[in-house]
């Protein structure tokens, strides 16, 4: 039982590395990007397209959503998330944080935790630092999020501070608590605390000093991609690489775009997640080797090639372009599946070629040639 993460390779002209974290339920190859299961399924896609296709290593599950539905005592009855939806590869959990922020008009934050309102039928719940991890536990996550406050951007100094304040006290909390109380299901789950402090450099060294000093399994970067600038998601993700170990997975949340992904890489980032793949997926937007599609357009009604030559996907190289905008613009699930599933394999096949240019020493002139591909419109 563990947890652990053994860097490989550090590219010589930025700060771009590879690594391997091991977990009771299988190594992770890094820099990773890891598909978002929301309800404990990545929208429209089997687990067998997760790993035989898409090439998953790791997803996500979302603590709100879970505890809402199906709810905390059906997944225990089951054994864990792994065993219920069958997915036997690592499993990250978030916090329930962000989606407690997205629901500003229906939450109430307190030092004790948050109290808030079910989108699905307004009854009322709380979660404190402690429930948030049980119920972590709970759902059989291998790397658990500490609870935290995601600030919304912009906001004032004082609040960065203050919400900055409130989520170190938090992590106290929550380390005390998974430090007192057994894993369940027989396997080690690990806790990332959650660097915050919104875009000042000087709460974000904090945070990120503050974060290292608790010395847990791995680090997360938390209240980004909310808005900001990209110039500022850069420069802040840059200056808390900079702070904590090197010897721990960085995690950054809810990013992003693939120019996003590569630079951030460059920056010291080894973990990522985000739903653009599958989300924009489903409205008809692709991401492929060549640059980005919007398959609804009428340019695409009779290319009959395929979605993206380019890729080694079964998904991808057998169905036409011409068929795709035919499903998508006529509302046929299987547009949806086949837009996620392709989707996915491009984020994934991205962060391993990433791997390859990274071991290879040749990362940064690779990321400088192919940004501006990847970054155009077809």
């Amino acid at each position: 039982m563990g947890f652990s993460f053994k860097l490989k390779q550090n590219d010589t002209l930025s700060n771009a590395r590879t690594g391997e974290i091991t977990t009771d339920h299988g190594k992770i190859k890094t820099p990773i990007f890891m598909p978002v299961g929301t309800c404990g399924t990545v929208k429209a896609v089997h687990q067998r397209e997760l790993e035989s296709d898409i090439k998953a290593q790791i997803i996500l599950g979302n603590t709100y959503h879970l505890f809402l539905r199906p709810g905390i005592e059906t997944l225990e009855k089951a054994g864990g998330l792994h065993k219920f939806n069958g997915w036997h590869k690592p499993i990250l959990t978030d916090s329930g944080g962000y989606q407690v922020y997205s629901l500003s008009a229906k939450r109430k934050i307190s030092d004790e935790g948050v109290e808030f309102s079910s989108h699905i039928d307004g009854s009322k719940h709380f979660f404190s630092p402690e429930k948030a991890i049980e119920i972590q536990r709970c759902i059989g996550a291998d790397i658990i999020m500490a609870f935290d406050e995601c600030t919304p951007y912009p906001c004032s100094y004082d609040y960065a501070k203050n919400s900055m304040k409130l989520t170190h006290n938090w992590l106290d909390r929550c380390c005390n608590y998974i430090d007192q109380n057994q894993n369940k299901y027989g396997y080690y789950q690990a806790l990332f605390p959650i660097v915050q402090g919104s875009t000042f450099p000087d709460l974000r060294k904090q945070s990120a000093d503050y974060i290292a000093e608790k010395e847990r399994d791995g680090n997360a970067i938390g209240g980004l991609s909310v808005g900001e600038p990209a110039e500022k998601l850069y420069e802040m993700t840059g200056l808390v690489c900079s702070h904590l170990p090197k010897e721990k997975p960085r995690y950054l949340m809810g990013v992003g775009t693939p120019e996003n992904i590569l630079e951030c890489i460059a920056l010291g980032v080894d973990m990522f997640d985000c739903v653009m793949p599958t989300r924009n997926g489903r409205n008809g937007m692709l991401f492929t080797t060549e640059g980005s599609i919007n398959i609804k357009n009428l340019k695409w009604k009779d290319d009959f090639s395929p979605i993206d030559a380019g890729l080694d996907s079964y998904v991808s190289n057998f169905y036409s372009k011409a068929y795709l905008r035919h499903l998508i613009t006529s509302n046929e699930i299987l547009g949806l599946q086949i837009a996620s599933i392709h989707n996915l394999t491009f984020y994934l096949w991205l962060v391993e070629c990433a791997r390859n240019e990274i071991e290879n020493g040749s990362f940064a002139s690779w990321k400088e040639s192919i940004l501006p591909k990847i970054s155009r419109r077809l």
